[in-house]
């Protein structure tokens, strides 16, 4: 069966900073239509960086959504849709832990809510650290926390860090640990 939808007509009704929404007719594979709401995101990048302690750096923010301070992943939006990921990652874990890494492994990227954003994460693993000074964007406002690599995951697996990003990476990351492979 083919499930392709086409688009039949585009109209945005919001044009911001960051984000874009437009009101599509799309053509479903039935010969109907129906209308489909999009969101139009550079993207982004996150970064697993650990150290030789087997520490993970993330950074503690408030995010405005969900009215509550998120513990996660250094991460950030591309400044375009053209900004290769990899350049995007480092200048993130730079601004936002101070940290550079020396080896850098790509672990796929993740779709956060495909049914109405077409926003892509790149994520990353990085190692091989050094540390400078941190410049957070002027809007930032963050705290950078270390945590061992197997009490993230304990606390990925009971519920205790919710974003996808976070998950997703420091998952693979520790799936990569254990085969030797990062």
């Amino acid at each position: 069966m083919n499930l392709k939808e086409e688009q039949l007509e585009k109209e945005y009704v919001y044009t911001g900073r960051i984000i874009k929404l437009r009101k599509d007719k799309a053509l479903l594979p039935d010969g109907t239509t129906a209308t489909r709401e999009v969101i139009e995101h550079n993207g982004g990048v996150c970064v697993a960086a650990i150290d030789s302690d087997d520490n993970v750096l993330l950074v503690k923010q408030y995010r405005y959504p969900y009215s509550e301070e998120i513990l996660e992943i250094p991460a950030g939006k591309r400044d375009s849709k053209d900004e290769d990921p990899l350049v995007c990652g480092k200048r993130e874990l730079k601004e936002e832990t101070g940290a550079t890494a020396s080896e850098y492994k790509f672990l796929g990227k993740l779709y956060p809510t495909p049914g109405y954003c077409g926003e892509i994460i790149w994520l990353y693993a990085a190692k091989g650290l050094t540390f400078g000074e941190s410049k957070p964007d002027e809007d930032e406002f963050l705290t950078v926390e270390k945590m061992k690599l197997d009490t993230l995951v304990e606390k990925i697996l009971h519920g205790e860090i919710c974003d996808a990003k976070t998950q997703a990476a420091v998952l693979k990351l520790k799936i990569l640990r254990s085969r030797g492979e990062f």
